[in-house]
């Protein structure tokens, strides 16, 4: 068991969208996190969407050869009050998780609840008070931008964090 805690963590956290796919990188190393990389995959609105996805896709491949991640997170749809944008989160998260199944990488996906909930302690946190949170828990210099970005690191930082517990809930149960 001791083994295990001083092995780094690597998580690729991803806030999916068409237009901005934020991601972020963090490694839990002896009980602390770090970040390891941030930012945001943007595509051009003049592109097909295929063609879009498809750069999306090549972006989330190059992040995953990169860091060798031992699990994607990605923020959970959404589903507003715009159709048409919900579906084009949905096939973004789609690229995203099919680039981490061809590598063999587990995806596990966030609320944006569940994720503020992880990183501020309440579920109805707003984006500053999570940007905040994310620069704490990360000791980052500044607040993570843009917006994407410190959302996807949020997410990986809800992984960090959470999937030991699930995990070994996971074994007393079964």
């Amino acid at each position: 068991m001791a083994g295990a805690e001083s092995q780094a963590v690597i998580v690729l956290g991803i806030d999916p969208g068409l237009a901005n796919t934020g991601y972020g990188v963090v490694a839990r190393r002896g009980g602390r996190l770090v970040a390891l990389d941030g930012g945001v995959i943007e595509t051009m609105a003049e592109l097909a969407q295929e063609r879009r996805l498809t750069d999306i896709h090549a972006a989330v491949e190059g992040l995953l050869e990169e860091h060798e991640p031992d699990a994607v997170a990605l923020e959970q749809l959404y589903f507003g009050q715009n159709v048409r944008t919900a579906f084009a989160v949905g096939q973004a998260r789609g690229v995203v998780m099919l680039a981490a199944g061809q590598r063999g990488v587990p995806c596990a996906s966030y609320t944006p609840q569940q994720v503020k909930g992880a990183v501020c302690g309440s579920g109805r946190a707003q984006k500053d008070q999570v940007s905040r949170m994310v620069q704490v828990l990360l000791g980052l210099a500044e607040e993570p931008r843009p917006d994407h970005a410190a959302d996807a690191l949020a997410v990986a930082v809800c992984h960090a964090n959470c999937a030991p517990l699930a995990s070994a809930l996971a074994r007393v149960g079964a």
